[in-house]
């Protein structure tokens, strides 16, 4: 699980660094988009760490949940 968490996570990065690179304003979108579903995937992993009795640091869903926000904002308006 803890595997899974660090390459959603990671992925995140890597794909909203790779839309500010894009060649247009669909790859934004697009790499933007698999961003919110990396972000997505990597809070899921922390409901499963956290429903199986694992510690996750307390804020760290709620930044989670921010990012997801701040990624759904940005999608739908570019």
């Amino acid at each position: 699980m803890a595997s899974q968490l660090l390459r959603s996570g990671t992925s995140i990065g890597a794909n909203t660094r790779e839309a500010q690179r894009g060649v247009g304003k669909k790859d934004f979108k697009n790499k933007f988009g698999i961003a919110l579903k990396e972000a997505d995937e990597t809070m899921y992993w922390l409901e499963i760490l956290e429903a199986t009795g694992r510690e996750i640091p307390k804020d760290m869903k709620l930044k989670c949940e921010e990012l997801i926000r701040m990624l759904v904002s940005i999608v739908k308006n570019s």
